[in-house]
């Protein structure tokens, strides 16, 4: 098995257990997050409806991220959106789902800026 399988199946180990014990509920809905290589991508998901109630990403329109979408600062810009739509869906508290990446870095910029936002984690 080459690294970089490695690393996928470990990633996917990781969040399969974060979803166990991770439950988006209507008062606490799911904060989930996606980090690509060159994209952050966020949902806030009620897991016992199957609903999204608000999402952002930085290849959306109405996110305008100035210079590379793959970095901090992008995620940063992420994160504030999130707020906001998440605040207009009328979501105040969210519980976070990294998604089985490490809460560092872009991860980590996204959660402070939803936090400064008015989001409460």
């Amino acid at each position: 098995m080459n690294k970089n399988k490695q690393k996928a199946v470990r990633r996917s180990r990781r969040r399969t257990g974060i979803r166990k014990r991770v439950i988006g509920t209507p008062e606490r809905p799911r904060l989930t997050v996606y980090r690509s290589l060159n994209h952050m991508y966020v949902q806030v998901v009620d897991d016992l409806a199957g609903v999204t109630l608000a999402s952002a990403s930085t290849r959306d329109k109405g996110v305008s991220v100035s210079g590379g979408t793959g970095n901090a600062s992008a995620a940063e810009v992420v994160g504030s959106a999130i707020a906001e739509r998440a605040k207009q869906a009328g979501v105040t508290a969210v519980v976070f789902d990294r998604g089985g990446f490490k809460y560092h870095g872009r991860v980590k910029a996204l959660a402070d800026a939803a936090r400064k936002a008015g989001l409460e984690f």
